[in-house]
């Protein structure tokens, strides 16, 4: 069948590692759109870290789709939610206050602020907000309130620290969430229902795609569930064991325009 649909993460997928876009993938990218081809972005970043690639790439409008929050929420390019699942509070104070047990750093997103209770703010964090455009706002914990929306949260810190984190994991709070390293030194926490695989899931059901007319592309923990589900699922030359395994075939590296030689080959 043909490819109707391309699921693309961002970070060491589409952008190469100065985080900038090669003009191969920008042309590929249009070439596919013109095809009718959908391009879905796909990240765990929120919208306001994807606008300059979608703005770039020539992807907006209502009949556009873009998957943030590591499928946290699926929206419209032009901001219309089509699904949102959420952390409630309790699962937030459970996380945070897990985080500081582990001797971890941790903070929150919503759709418009990352909230750390750290008052010594971790160079992540700093550095995650300098990435998605996301002002950092301290709040203690007694100051977050059931009227915030929390799309997902991060434990962030040492990529040491993550890996000693991840193998010491609670399996009673594990089972409570859907946990993701999407980074080495981010290991995320959201809502069982949040995956990028679901999300796509959501998005071909809504546009009458089929599940084998779904190309996935990614190099990371958080684009596996993806990439397990897309008739076409392509791993990064640079992406983990993990991710190549579950794919059907791997394309190039991310500096080696490797999103464009994947639509190349099996989309277009």
């Amino acid at each position: 069948m043909a490819i109707k649909l391309i699921a693309i993460d961002i970070d060491g997928t589409l952008v190469k590692d100065d985080k900038t876009l090669a003009q191969q993938t920008v042309d590929t990218v249009q070439q596919a759109l013109q095809q009718g081809i959908k391009i879905v972005l796909c990240t765990g970043r929120p919208l306001t870290g994807v606008r300059d690639y979608l703005d770039q790439l020539g992807i907006d409008g209502d009949d556009q789709y873009v998957v943030t929050f590591n499928g946290a929420m699926a929206q419209t390019t032009a901001g219309k939610i089509l699904a949102h699942h959420t952390l409630t509070l309790d699962e937030y104070i459970d996380l945070e206050a897990y985080a500081r047990k582990m001797g971890i750093h941790f903070h929150m997103e919503t759709s418009d602020y990352l909230y750390t209770a750290n008052r010594d703010i971790s160079p992540y964090t700093i550095a995650e907000s300098f990435l998605v455009r996301m002002p950092i706002r301290y709040r203690s914990t007694d100051e977050i309130t059931d009227e915030f929306t929390i799309s997902k949260g991060m434990f962030i810190d040492e990529p040491s620290k993550i890996d000693a984190l991840i193998k010491a994991f609670s399996p009673e709070l594990a089972s409570r969430f859907y946990l993701v390293r999407s980074e080495p030194y981010f290991y995320e926490a959201m809502n069982k229902e949040a995956s990028k695989g679901n999300a796509i899931a959501d998005l071909g059901r809504l546009l009458d795609i089929h599940q084998s007319e779904i190309m996935a592309i990614g190099d990371q923990g958080n684009d596996l569930s993806m990439v397990q589900y897309a008739g076409v699922g392509v791993a990064m030359g640079n992406a983990i064991a993990d991710v190549k395994a579950a794919a059907q075939h791997i394309t190039k590296t991310n500096e080696e325009n490797g999103v464009a030689y994947a639509i190349s080959e099996w989309a277009l």
